[in-house]
């Protein structure tokens, strides 16, 4: 019995030294990470292997992995499998709801008038989506944002049976004007959010 409690014991705590690890990884101030100046003084420090295209400034996207859309005409907030997250500004927060109207926690952020592609499967489209958390989450010191996830299904235009989910992440500071948004679950994006720093 003795021997069984503590190969539990062992194995719980490899388990809990393997969930920390990225956690930690991603909170170091070691040369494996990047300062990401944004508005307002809002600075995350991010990984060096991330790539920031901030060539739209209010439609800021970083890239945390495979993007096979980049460089091509379907690359934008609508196109499928490029692994990264937003910081949405100003401009893209006015027409962040459906029909173009103004982003508001109370609805994903989805600027557009028709259906959308699956941002997680090529060829499938959203289907519904329905929120899963809300609340509210630290960005930094005195700063919360509103959080929220949405979880959606995709399937194909003909037929409604779901064949692809997903969540989208996102944590809205109306304030700075800010709006992060993470359909790919990007490790260790809360852990950059809650250590930002604000200037």
């Amino acid at each position: 019995m003795r021997k069984t409690i503590s190969a539990a014991a062992a194995g719980l705590a490899v388990l809990a030294a393997s969930l920390a690890a990225p956690a930690a990884a991603f909170a170091n101030d070691s040369g494996a990470t990047k300062p990401l100046h944004l508005r307002k003084g809002l600075t995350l420090r991010i990984p060096s292997s991330w790539k920031v295209d901030d060539s739209r400034k209010d439609w800021l996207r970083v890239i945390t992995g495979s993007c096979p859309t980049k460089g091509t005409d379907m690359y934008g907030f609508r196109d499928s499998g490029c692994h990264s997250f937003w910081v949405m500004g100003p401009k893209a927060i006015k027409i962040g709801h459906e029909l173009f109207q103004k982003y508001m926690p109370d609805g994903p952020f989805y600027p557009a008038t028709d259906v959308g592609p699956c941002p997680v499967k090529k060829n499938l489209w959203i289907h519904r989506t329905t929120l899963a958390e809300k609340g509210l989450r630290q960005v930094g010191p005195g700063h919360k944002a509103y959080y929220r996830d949405w979880v959606g299904t995709c399937g194909t235009m003909s037929s409604g049976r779901v064949r692809a989910r997903y969540n989208q992440r996102e944590w809205y500071l109306p304030t700075s004007k800010i709006l992060v948004i993470d359909q790919w679950g990007t490790p260790g994006l809360s852990t950059i959010l809650k250590n930002a720093t604000w200037s």
